[in-house]
């Protein structure tokens, strides 16, 4: 079993970065797909990002292409978010999850086996 844990949220400006990391312990990370996904108040979570298990694949979800990138780094059981021309409607909670079947990249939430706790973005304008 994987434990993950967000980190790198905060209070940014419209127009501003953030990186967001995803730590996890317990199993080699690279042994899943992982995923970015965010949830806004009184909306369904929705798919951000995803990354296969060697970095070689990525997929983004239409409304940040261009502005997020996730990466990995499986020596430090690392994967990261960097979030950059933040708009309010970025504004949510993010959470890591990931995925330890198949090698397809998912973009379902319920494909997912394994979350973290979260960390809050707040995006002014």
């Amino acid at each position: 079993q994987v434990q993950l844990v967000e980190s790198g949220g905060g209070l940014v400006q419209a127009g501003g970065s953030l990186r967001l990391s995803c730590a996890a312990s317990g199993r080699t990370l690279n042994t899943y797909i992982m995923g970015w996904f965010r949830q806004a108040p009184g909306k369904e979570r929705e798919f951000v990002a995803a990354i296969s298990r060697s970095a070689s694949s990525t997929n983004y979800a239409d409304s940040v292409k261009g502005r997020f990138t996730i990466s990995r780094d499986n020596a430090k059981n690392t994967v990261y978010l960097q979030m950059n021309g933040l708009n309010p409607e970025d504004t949510a909670v993010y959470y890591c999850a990931a995925d330890g079947t198949g090698v397809a990249l998912k973009s379902h939430a319920y494909e997912y086996q394994h979350w973290g706790q979260g960390t809050q973005v707040t995006v002014s304008s």
